[in-house]
């Protein structure tokens, strides 16, 4: 019923854009300078989509890198975002950076929250440059060199191919500011927009609404600002009415933090929040002092020459308002951070995930921290992708002492409780096929998922950890494989009265549990790599002597006639199976042992969930 529901959604959303598709393409033939228009506007956001993906293909992950490690005071923070937001001309991108690095664990909410406010003041470098520029220059011959290069960038290795799109980027911008020039040029023979200015506040309300409503729809406050500096350089749009319209275009710019942080982490949603308040505040407040500030402006204007010229006076309004905005909650960062905290607090990690039988109607575990937002790096992706599995793990681990049959509070303990290992199973408890359908197959499909949709080019140590944490997913799957085939036995045998095969599937439970408290006090070693490979190689004999062991008695006592042939059977097949659980934990521990990647060393620690992960050295 919901797929159906679903489908039929689709569907009406699909007639919608061909509907709007189709009415903007007769729009064409009725005016040609709106064509004129639309087509520079398309040139100019399909250059920043270039220049956008060759920075970001140059840069090679450093620029997520210098944000993780850039924020060790607000300075740097406010900074990194200023200088971050001109280099690749989109303040949106850099929040939305900044909300997957906050999400996954790698910055704080303080840090996130000063970048946000860099971002705001690194956003006018692009208005300065157009407003300096000028609109009666045309740009155009100077992007035909660009328009060259970059095609020829493509001929050549990734790295010419990354500079090429960087010359395409520019390229598409300056014909793009022709494209709209000459597009406000041939309307305004068919209507002048001054004639319908709104006076008074009113007016002032219904522009800054405009100016959220076409950044919204383009996704770029810098698209939005091309479009008023080329109104204002044509006639056909007043100083106070641009004014305006940059204030709306800045609210706009928030939309897009608000639908990347949308079913994320808390910590996501607490920066995105922190953008709404910060970006609403200022833009309500440049509204309230329209007035003075536009004096402000003026003023300034005049000083250093270039009162008249309106790109001059939007751009200096533009940075003025931003300024005005970040000086107002520069010393109320640290408040609005333990603000945020509260009204929007982590969710209790609690201390056993699977605590209880479930019934059959309840919606199964899916991933924790696969947000969208971490798929705009490979950083955040890799470090996701390390507390999802932290996650599947604690759930495996769980899953397979609920197939023991003990609790899952005994993989804290130094020692098996006895008690409990001589404790008879409860008919009625939950099967470990049930708890893998519930708990953990939805969790691996997710991490699947996540992997595959990843398409950023990953480095050396980056690809090394990509492709252990598929293998380490896989060993804990098999692993609660084995364990729901061992629980049949296990339960049938425990259930029993008092006998040797009884006893014998005691001392099993017994191993499998010590082995898993051991294999979690490992994980959780801060040893030199020797001490560390040299406790592995004791968990390995530990394992291979309780095996020959329990063989050799195995065999004794069905020669002593103590266990039929049927019994012995079962015993050794689970005996397989136990050995398969550990050395599949055992794999986990060892994919984290490769010198070769500090983030490779992450994997050894997955199964001890009470432990803070460390990522970067």
């Amino acid at each position: 019923m919901a797929d159906s529901k679903h489908q039929t959604a689709l569907r009406w959303r699909s007639h919608v854009w061909i509907f709007l598709f189709g009415l903007l393409a007769l729009s064409f033939f009725y005016s040609p300078g709106w064509l004129a228009l639309c087509a520079g506007l398309a040139l100019f956001l399909f250059g920043m989509q270039c220049l956008e993906e060759g920075l970001r293909q140059l840069t090679g992950g450093k620029l997520e890198r210098v944000l993780a490690r850039s924020t060790s005071s607000p300075f740097k923070s406010l900074l990194f975002g200023i200088i971050s937001t001109m280099m690749v001309q989109s303040s949106s991108l850099v929040s939305l950076l900044t909300i997957a690095f906050i999400s996954t664990g790698l910055i704080t909410l303080g840090a996130g929250i000063a970048i946000v406010f860099g971002a705001n003041l690194g956003t006018t470098s692009g208005i300065w440059l157009l407003a300096l520029a000028g609109q009666k220059v045309s740009l155009s011959p100077i992007a035909l060199p660009f328009l060259v290069f970059g095609v020829l960038g493509n001929f050549t290795g990734q790295r010419g191919q990354a500079v090429g799109k960087v010359a395409l980027g520019i390229a598409f911008l300056f014909l793009g500011i022709d494209q709209m020039r000459d597009g406000f040029s041939t309307l305004a023979g068919n209507f002048d927009p001054l004639q319908y200015q709104v006076p008074g506040i009113a007016g002032q309300l219904l522009y800054a609404l405009i100016g959220v409503l076409i950044t919204v729809l383009l996704q770029s406050s810098h698209a939005t600002l091309m479009l008023i500096l080329t109104a204002l350089g044509s006639g056909h749009l007043a100083i106070d009415q641009g004014f305006a319209l940059a204030i709306g275009s800045n609210l706009g710019t928030t939309i897009t933090a608000i639908i990347g942080a949308v079913g994320g982490a808390r910590a996501g949603q607490r920066l995105a929040l922190a953008h709404v308040i910060f970006n609403l505040t200022t833009g309500l407040l440049a509204l309230a002092l329209l007035g003075p500030i536009s004096t402000v402006v003026y003023w300034f204007a005049d000083e250093i020459g270039y009162r008249g010229n309106l790109l001059i006076e939007l751009a200096i309004f533009h940075s003025l308002f931003n300024a005005v905005g970040v000086l107002l909650f520069w010393p109320l960062r640290d408040r609005l951070a333990a603000f945020l905290e509260r009204r929007l607090p982590d969710q209790a990690e609690p201390a056993v995930l699977i605590a209880e039988l479930v019934p059959q109607e309840m919606m199964p575990t899916r991933a924790r921290y696969l947000d969208e937002s971490a798929l705009a790096t490979a950083d955040t992706a890799v470090r996701a992708v390390l507390l999802e599995l932290q996650h599947m793990g604690r759930l495996s681990l769980e899953v397979i002492c609920h197939a023991l049959f003990l609790p899952v509070e005994q993989l804290n303990q130094k020692h098996p409780d006895p008690a409990l290992l001589n404790a008879k199973p409860k008919l009625h408890e939950i099967d470990a096929d049930q708890l893998y359908q519930l708990h953990v197959k939805g969790v691996y499909s997710d991490l699947l998922i996540f992997m595959s949709r990843l398409d950023i080019e990953l480095d050396q140590p980056q690809h090394q950890f990509w492709v252990g944490c598929q293998r380490a997913a896989m060993e804990l799957v098999d692993a609660v494989k084995d364990a729901k085939h061992l629980q049949k036995n296990l339960g049938t045998y425990l259930r029993g009265d008092e006998s040797t095969v009884r006893q014998e599937y005691v001392e099993l439970r017994r191993h499998i549990i010590s082995m898993l408290q051991e294999i979690r006090e490992v994980g959780r070693l801060d040893v030199p790599r020797e001490a560390w490979s040299e406790r592995v190689q004791m968990l390995d004999e530990l394992a291979a002597n309780y095996d020959n062991d329990f063989r050799s008695r195995v065999f004794a006592e069905v020669r002593s006639a103590r266990l039929s042939g049927e019994q012995a059977s079962s015993l050794m097949n689970d005996l397989g199976y136990v050995s398969r659980i550990i050395q599949s934990l055992r794999n986990v521990l060892l994919l984290g042992r490769s010198p070769d990647s500090q983030f490779l060393g992450a994997l050894r620690q997955i199964l001890a969930e009470d432990q803070q992960l460390v990522f970067f050295d």
